[in-house]
C-alpha cells in the first residue's frame, strides 16, 4: 500500500522552514499547516515581506547593523559620540545595547567571534576593518563588548594586543553579565550597568 504524503509544493515549504535556526521537523510542519489551512494566515503577504527584506535589507558598510541605505540610521547619525566605539560579536547585539540609552557611541560588529572548535579565525572575521576604522577615526576609546565566554574571552584578548599599538584606551564592559553568556540574553538594565562598569583592558 502507497504511503500517503504532503504534496510536494508542502514538502518543499516545510524542508526550508527547518533549516531555520530553533525550527525542527515538527515546528516546521505546524507553521507550513498554518500557511496552508489558517483562515488568516495570507502566505502572500508573508512571502512578499520575506522577498522585500531579502531585496533590501543589508549589512551597514561601516558597523556591520542592519540597512537598507548606504549607511545605517547609526552610522548616519553625525550626533553620535565618535571618539566612542563599541565592538560587538553580532550585529544583533547591537540593538540590546541602543535600548539600555546608556551609550551614544559607534559599534563595530565583528561577525562572530574566534573560535578554532567551530572553524572561525581572525581571518573570518572583520577584525581587519576595526584596525582600519580605529586608524582612520582615532577613537579615544574601544569598548569591547563581547560574550564572558571562553571564545568571547579570547577575541577579546587578540582585540586588546592588536589595538595596543594604538593611542586609544581599551575597555571591556564589566559587571552584570553572566559567566558564559552573551549579550542576547541580557536585560536592558544589566546591559546598562554593564556598559558604565567597564573596565581597562
Amino acid at each position: 500500500m502507497k504511503r500517503v504524503e504532503y504534496p510536494a509544493p508542502l514538502k518543499q515549504l516545510v524542508a526550508q522552514l527547518k533549516r531555520m535556526p530553533g525550527i525542527g521537523p515538527r515546528s516546521a510542519e505546524r507553521i507550513a499547516l498554518w500557511m496552508v489551512s489558517a483562515r488568516n494566515a495570507r502566505p502572500g503577504e508573508i512571502a512578499a515581506a520575506i522577498a522585500s527584506m531579502s531585496e533590501t535589507v543589508r549589512p551597514c558598510p561601516q558597523c556591520g547593523f542592519f540597512t537598507t541605505e548606504p549607511l545605517c540610521e547609526i552610522c548616519a547619525d553625525e550626533a553620535r559620540e565618535s571618539e566612542l566605539l563599541c565592538v560587538v560579536e553580532e550585529a544583533t547585539d547591537i540593538l540590546p545595547l541602543e535600548r539600555t540609552g546608556a551609550f551614544r557611541g559607534r559599534y563595530h560588529a565583528l561577525g562572530g567571534r574566534i573560535s578554532p572548535l567551530d572553524h572561525v579565525g581572525p581571518d573570518d572575521l572583520r577584525i581587519d576593518a576595526l584596525v582600519e576604522r580605529v586608524r582612520k577615526e582615532h577613537p579615544t576609546e574601544v569598548i569591547l563588548a563581547l560574550g564572558s565566554d571562553v571564545e568571547g574571552e579570547a577575541t577579546a584578548n587578540y582585540l586588546a594586543g592588536l589595538l595596543r599599538e594604538f593611542p586609544v584606551k581599551l575597555t571591556r564592559i564589566a559587571q552584570g553579565l553572566p559567566a558564559g553568556g552573551g549579550l542576547e540574553h541580557a536585560d536592558e538594565l544589566t546591559l546598562s550597568r554593564a556598559l558604565s562598569g567597564r573596565v581597562k583592558v
